[in-house]
């Protein structure tokens, strides 16, 4: 099966993924498209260190995507949309072990968001 990887754009066109991906260091960027390649390879298939899903109800269907470039830790938040396509949702640097709620709400409502625009037909 060929899997397909796209960003979340907020109504006024945003892709807060890829706004992120940007604002990362050289080859801490480098990683993360390679991640976000290895994840449009295996698809489901891809698994721990890569991908882990978010635990909780309240998050079902979320997952993140783990990066490590040297000492700096990233996370790219995603959801498998339609049969073969994940949704890039959101990025942020991982500072502490827990990741934070607030992260994690903003994943969550990119993915809803999106859901409901894909539900009317306007994505």
């Amino acid at each position: 099966m060929e899997w397909s990887v796209i960003p979340y754009s907020t109504e006024d066109g945003k892709e807060p993924v890829f706004e992120f991906i940007q604002t990362l260091p050289e080859k801490h960027q480098a990683k993360a498209i390679w991640e976000i390649d290895l994840l449009e390879k295996f698809g489901i298939n891809l698994t721990k260190p890569y991908v882990k899903p978010i635990e909780g109800d309240k998050y079902k269907g979320l997952w993140e995507l783990r990066i490590q470039q040297g000492n700096n830790i990233s996370r790219i938040f995603y959801f498998l949309s339609i049969e073969n396509t994940f949704v890039l949702l959101h990025g942020f640097l991982k500072k502490s072990q827990k990741t934070s709620k607030r992260e994690l709400n903003l994943a969550l409502e990119y993915m809803l968001d999106y859901k409901r625009r894909c539900k009317n037909g306007r994505t």
